[in-house]
């Protein structure tokens, strides 16, 4: 269907309880009972380069990689200005154990390090809760204090941070693509490099 002998990188996507509740269990069992022998089959072939994870969860990768090492994690919204459950779950640091590159998606956390937080702020696909919307008010004038607005520090965050190989960034609006491509170019103050390297 790609048209193509060999593909770069397979994501296996959405694994995990945060996208299948109590079904996840029948999802790992087929992925580790067979889904899993056949990436490694596909890569030692030749017809992948590498192999992993898309997900917007860290227990599922420490799971998975319990079992078998993976080549990376793209991991959406765990590892952001807001959200640190990548190191506090210890997913950052089993990844570079096992030589896992990690992929930040999400790094807005589905919009409100990008919105702040205003009324219909969304946060995990949904409407941010008030914890929320008090935690990224904080971050908002934390980084306002150093000359960053909110949206150039969560991306400034996921191009800094010493555990990602790449980040990615939504292009779904001319305006908001511009935007994040101005903010990738910026030049940090020591202070505002300080901020998003915490």
């Amino acid at each position: 269907r790609l048209n193509l002998s060999e593909i770069d990188i397979l994501f296996v996507h959405d694994l995990g309880s945060y996208t299948h509740g109590a079904e996840n269990a029948g999802h790992m069992d087929a992925f580790l009972g067979s889904g899993l022998a056949e990436l490694q089959r596909l890569k030692f072939a030749g017809k992948i380069k590498a192999f992993g994870l898309g997900v917007n969860e860290t227990q599922v990768c420490l799971d998975v990689m319990a079992q078998a090492p993976l080549d990376v994690i793209l991991l959406a919204g765990r590892l952001s200005l807001l959200d640190r459950s990548g190191v506090q779950d210890g997913l950052t640091e089993l990844a570079q154990k096992q030589g896992t590159s990690l992929v930040l998606g999400g790094i807005f956390n589905s919009g409100i390090l990008a919105t702040g937080a205003k009324p219909g702020a969304t946060y995990d696909y949904g409407p941010a809760p008030a914890e929320v919307m008090q935690a990224v008010e904080t971050l908002e004038a934390e980084a306002r204090a150093v000359g960053l607005s909110l949206a150039e520090a969560a991306l400034q965050f996921a191009l800094n941070h010493q555990s990602a190989c790449s980040t990615l960034i939504g292009t779904g609006k001319v305006s908001s693509l511009e935007r994040n491509l101005k903010a990738a170019q910026i030049t940090l103050t020591p202070a505002a490099k300080n901020f998003v390297t915490l």
